[in-house]
């Protein structure tokens, strides 16, 4: 039986390591690393290690993005003449949704500095504590917000429009998405755990296998069952259930076949409430929660003043997000090796190196975002049509989306620093400049175009103001050096003097 599993676990990474070689993402990146070497600006073996930590997790997210994309669109051309409102009740439900990746990708910040510290220091005992008290935590902040989902939908997606129509597809999406919460937040624990010991094609291949099985679903019940909108939720539901499940059983028996060994294995039995660790996840997360609900919370007034312009808009306003949330997804592989890295040798003491990582990765993320809204804003018409727009929403969404494009590569220094900061602990700051650009200039900006003549001008500002000002902010803070003293707080050195 050992030879069995010792056969399998060799020929998954085998595969692994063939796949990461042929793969067009990784390529992409590290030509664009490489490039950024040639002219003097990255490291060259940095830029490599970079990419490999980056790539499946940018992966992950175009896998992610397209199911949340294939949502919208299938629904839409499902929906045929109620297309507009089926749309619209989907994109009133999504910063609700949104709400489980805030709670759970916060705390999961707090996962990834200390594993990724434990794991540079080689204290894998810690390790194992800092996951167990990172799971209850997020369980337990997860519960009541999937119940408000299934007992409340209607009333929750009345607070933000009154078209009866809209509101009733965007209950019935919500209702149901209750149910996968819990999951959905421990699912982004278990991939930071991976990443933050220096893996990140497992979370890979398990949240994107996730994505294409929710894509698949999708399409059974939509066009096969004719669920509609209840379809595109329970495809969301089942996928993240066997994600979650996926990622439980491999930290606990440290393999899966098909997939190789895990690079740690959690105990399921030892102390799930250590109270060092459970103020640690929660001091470091808070504010990475408060910064991922400045703009959850953030979309709910959004959608209420793009509602305002009328249902064409807000219909071209969910496409254009969708669109967006495609072109972002590079930040999530930055950001995540930002994170890593830099704690991982921040967990080494060497905050030098540390530093070198986090300015380097924002090159190369700054360089990919710029080639990537070049792509979208060549395409961005057909793009848009391709979710069953109907024909008066196609030329906003487009201004839109090419409004996106500008504004989308601060974004990338945003992501990458972001990370970088969460690593070391240092995740106040981050959270004020986030919510000083939503809520001091995106909101107003849109506010001012539902209100006054500056009409969808107003979201145009709205979609850069909320990516420049954070950028700024993040980048400034980084360059302080400040982190580095805070990180030194939250060391393993720290955890066992406790």
């Amino acid at each position: 039986m050992s030879g069995l599993r010792s056969a399998v676990s060799r020929a998954a990474q085998s595969l692994k390591r063939a796949g990461a070689r042929a793969n067009p993402v990784r390529g992409v990146i590290l030509l664009i690393g490489l490039g950024l070497a040639r002219l003097g600006l990255v490291d060259r073996a940095r830029a490599r290690r970079a990419t490999d930590l980056s790539w499946p997790r940018v992966v992950t997210g175009i896998a992610r993005m397209s199911k949340n994309a294939a949502d919208v669109a299938m629904v839409g051309v499902a929906s045929g003449a109620a297309s507009t409102p089926a749309i619209s009740g989907i994109g009133l439900a999504g910063p609700f949704w949104g709400l489980a990746f805030a709670f759970g990708g916060g705390f999961a910040a707090g996962t990834i500095a200390l594993v990724s510290q434990r794991f540079g220091a080689e204290e894998f005992a810690q390790l194992g504590q800092a996951v167990r008290s990172s799971f209850v935590i997020v369980v337990v902040v997860t519960l009541p917000v999937g119940a408000a989902f299934w007992l409340f939908p209607s009333e929750l997606i009345g607070l933000l429009n009154s078209d009866t129509q809209v509101v009733e597809y965007g209950a019935t999406y919500l209702k149901i998405l209750g149910l996968g919460v819990p999951f959905a937040g421990l699912n982004l624990v278990g991939s930071r755990v991976l990443i933050g010991a220096d893996d990140a094609q497992i979370p890979m291949i398990l949240r994107g296998g996730g994505a294409v099985l929710n894509i698949v679903l999708n399409g059974v019940f939509i066009f096969g069952l004719g669920m509609g909108v209840a379809g595109a939720a329970w495809g969301t539901v089942l996928a993240n259930v066997l994600v979650t499940t996926l990622f439980v059983v491999g930290l606990i028996v440290g393999w899966l076949p098909g997939i190789g060994q895990f690079p740690v294995s959690i105990g399921a039995r030892g102390t799930y409430f250590h109270w060092g660790d459970i103020t640690d996840i929660v001091s470091i997360g808070t504010p990475v929660v408060g910064r991922n609900m400045t703009w959850t919370v953030a979309r709910f007034p959004m959608l209420f003043i793009v509602g305002m312009f009328g249902t064409t808009v807000l219909a071209a306003y969910t496409v254009t997000r969708r669109i967006w949330g495609l072109m972002n997804v590079p930040g999530w592989g930055f950001g995540l090796a930002a994170s890593s890295l830099v704690g991982q040798h921040l967990g080494e003491d060497d905050e030098g190196t540390a530093e070198v990582y986090g300015r380097e990765i924002v090159y190369m993320a700054v360089a990919t975002y710029t080639v990537s809204a070049a792509i979208v804003a060549v395409v961005a018409e057909p793009a848009v049509v391709m979710f069953g727009t109907e024909s008066g929403a196609v030329p906003i969404a487009v201004g839109m989306v090419l409004a996106g494009c500008v504004a989308i590569v601060p974004q990338g220094v945003n992501s990458t620093i972001a990370g970088a900061l969460d690593a070391s602990g240092d995740t106040n700051w981050p959270f004020v400049y986030q919510a000083l650009g939503v809520f001091g200039v995106s909101i107003p900006a849109a506010y001012l175009g539902a209100t006054t003549p500056i009409g969808v001008w107003g979201i145009y500002v709205a979609l850069l103001g909320e990516t420049l000002v954070p950028a700024v902010g993040n980048y400034y803070r980084f360059s302080t050096g400040k982190w580095k003293a805070i990180s030194r707080e939250y060391r393993p050195e720290t955890a066992l003097d406790d």
